[in-house]
């Protein structure tokens, strides 16, 4: 069965529609997973540590990536929408050209400045060295990476999503199986981590943009570009609530690793290695519907289909907080199982992991519609209301939790701080959408 972006949306159509691309957040997230497990089971607690502590000025770099993507999908869509095909390829090949180049540019500043950030972060002695080798081989494939961001949300747009999920299905075994040889058979230790991501990063970019460069079968082709830096600065606007999600969430990631050193030592830093795994792979979950459905919102805000717009939300709505129910649940269940995955080499470190994996989990059970209301005001071309909720969950409530939790209930109060965080901006998220609900007619 063939669908479109102007179909009408039943549940069952809507979740094969948005499956490709819920694979494709999962199987991105294998690559820091599955580098996580190796480095743990085979280089031990502090190369995992290291990780933990560098990884935020990666994922910070490769905001810009995310930004593009999300707000770049929405004009396209639009374009799209309106029959404006030759301007939505124009517009998608400037994107890709521009976050490359974005990419190299702030690589090479990282370089440069990469050991006083990871001093500045709080690493010393040797997970200074092992998280500057680890960060300092992933900068080299950061263009790359930025590019592969973009096309997560391009294949959804230019109605290939399942061939974006092949792609990076492809890329992912080209992670585990570099991992497995790197790490597990060579002993590359941490340096070999960070070569297996990279590599499959860099595949997850050359094929797409292979693919989009000669003619297709999907609605979109890599052509000449126009320089319009009115749709640059709109899709930089559009998307920028997914920057500074992306950006306060690894800046909170800072904070939070200055609160669990203060609190546990290095055996805490590796338990919130461990949850950060684990809460990539359930919220990729989320992040993957909301990256699956934003085009379909575009295409009928753009086609003022306003019933199918109303149906898509409340479907959307019904799809959020089931998966969330259900990643919570499952979190729950297996925490033990995550830990003796991870960390069962050492029985004070995984029980400190299943303890604080319980309590953060609880998170889950809200973060999905958050995160689909955020995605679902970019979709319609509004940034500044997904800005506001993006900054408010991922960095005001958030900050203000973990700093006072702790202080209250110590380090359960850093497991803690993620439910409250969801909390209050489920809270913020219902207002917006009711306040803006005759506006948009969903």
């Amino acid at each position: 069965m063939n669908i479109s972006l102007s179909s009408h949306f039943t549940l069952k159509k809507l979740i094969r529609f948005t499956l490709p691309s819920i694979y494709m957040m999962i199987f991105t997230s294998m690559y820091t997973i599955v580098d996580g497990f190796f480095v743990s089971n085979y280089a031990g607690k502090t190369a995992l540590a290291a990780i933990t502590l560098i990884y935020p000025v990666i994922m910070i770099i490769s905001a810009i990536g995310f930004m593009f993507g999300t707000g770049g999908t929405a004009i396209i869509g639009k374009f799209l929408g309106e029959k404006k095909e030759y301007e939505a390829k124009s517009f998608f090949s400037l994107i890709i050209l521009l976050t490359f180049v974005l990419g190299a540019v702030f690589a090479i500043g990282g370089l440069i400045f990469l050991k006083p950030l990871a001093i500045m972060l709080g690493a010393e002695g040797e997970i200074l060295l092992k998280s500057m080798e680890y960060a300092r081989i992933l900068l080299y494939f950061i263009p790359m990476f930025m590019v592969q961001c973009l096309f997560q949300s391009f294949f959804v747009v230019a109605d290939k999503p399942k061939l974006g999920f092949y792609v990076t299905l492809f890329s992912g075994i080209v992670n585990i199986i570099l991992d497995y040889f790197f790490i597990g058979l060579l002993s590359w230790d941490i340096a070999g981590a960070a070569f297996a991501t990279g590599i499959g990063q860099f595949f997850g970019a050359i094929i797409p943009i292979f693919y989009f460069s000669r003619k297709n079968k999907s609605l979109l082709q890599i052509v000449k570009p126009r320089f319009r830096w009115n749709l640059i600065w709109k899709a930089a606007t559009n998307g920028f609530s997914e920057f500074l999600s992306s950006i306060a969430s690894s800046g909170l990631s800072v904070v939070y690793n200055f609160q669990i050193i203060r609190y546990a030592g290095e055996n805490g830093l590796a338990a919130y290695g461990v949850i950060g795994y684990v809460s990539f792979l359930f919220i990729s979950i989320s992040l993957g519907y909301s990256i699956g459905v934003a085009p379909i919102i575009s295409y009928n805000y753009g086609a003022e289909n306003h019933a199918e717009l109303s149906n898509v939300y409340k479907k959307s709505r019904f799809i959020s907080f089931v998966t969330s129910f259900t990643v919570a649940l499952l979190c729950l269940l297996f925490a033990e199982t995550i830990g003796n995955a991870f960390v069962g080499y050492n029985m004070e470190l995984k029980e400190l992991t299943v303890k604080g994996l319980r309590i953060f989990s609880l998170g889950f059970i809200l973060s999905g519609y958050n995160i689909f209301v955020s995605s679902f005001f970019t979709a319609l071309n509004n940034g500044l209301i997904s800005a506001v909720i993006s900054v408010l969950r991922q960095l005001v409530f958030a900050l203000f939790n973990i700093l006072l939790l702790p202080h209250l209930f110590g380090i359960t109060g850093v497991w803690a701080a993620f439910f409250a965080n969801e909390l209050l901006t489920f809270g913020v998220s219902l207002l917006f959408i009711a306040g803006n609900r005759k506006r948009y007619h969903y």
